[in-house]
């Protein structure tokens, strides 16, 4: 959905101070024996979200009716301020992680898991708005997922989901490097 410059760009001002919080209501619920506890739940969670961002990518966004057109819109015009909400995103995680995580397994881990998939969302918005917004050095992380990422523009929209990671991609066969994408057009 097309944004404003203050709903486009403030994922990167709650995010950060979501993660805080979240660390901070985690780890001070607890002694300091249980805080490598927290600890690999952020890290579960933080991989969950790399699922997530390529399940969501690939599925709910390139097949779900209004959210496929919404993010037509992005496809058509990359470098408008198009994206989910914060409020909306907020809502989501709050619903379907740390809420289900809470009943689940009490304060600590839920808060864990909940930070570690918020920081990979923040990576995920983070990386997706440089991709399309700044420039890069030749050789860097920021190149290597620009290509990966335009591929999927301007190649073939049915491959490299992955926005911060091509990991995914590989697991599950719907990868192309730039290698392969300048071979098929020969």
């Amino acid at each position: 959905m097309r944004l404003g410059r203050l709903g486009y760009y403030a994922d990167f001002v709650v995010y950060p101070l979501a993660v805080a919080g979240l660390a901070a209501a985690g780890l001070y619920s607890t002694d300091m024996v249980r805080w490598p506890n927290w600890f690999a739940a952020f890290v579960g969670g933080f991989a969950i979200w790399t699922l997530a961002e390529y399940l969501l990518h690939r599925y709910v966004l390139h097949h779900v009716p209004f959210i496929k057109d919404m993010h037509d819109a992005h496809h058509a015009d990359q470098t408008a301020l198009v994206g989910t909400p914060t409020w909306l995103s907020f809502v989501i995680v709050v619903a379907f992680v740390f809420a289900p995580m809470y009943a689940l397994t009490g304060l600590l881990v839920a808060t864990g898991i909940t930070a570690g998939v918020t920081l990979g969302y923040l990576c995920y918005v983070g990386v997706h708005h440089m991709v399309h917004h700044l420039p890069s050095r030749p050789g860097s992380y920021l190149t290597a997922m620009k290509r990966r990422h335009m591929l999927h523009h301007h190649f073939d929209e049915q491959l490299n989901f992955g926005v911060s990671s091509g990991f995914w991609d590989r697991v599950f066969h719907t990868d192309i490097a730039p290698s392969e994408a300048a071979a098929a057009r020969r």
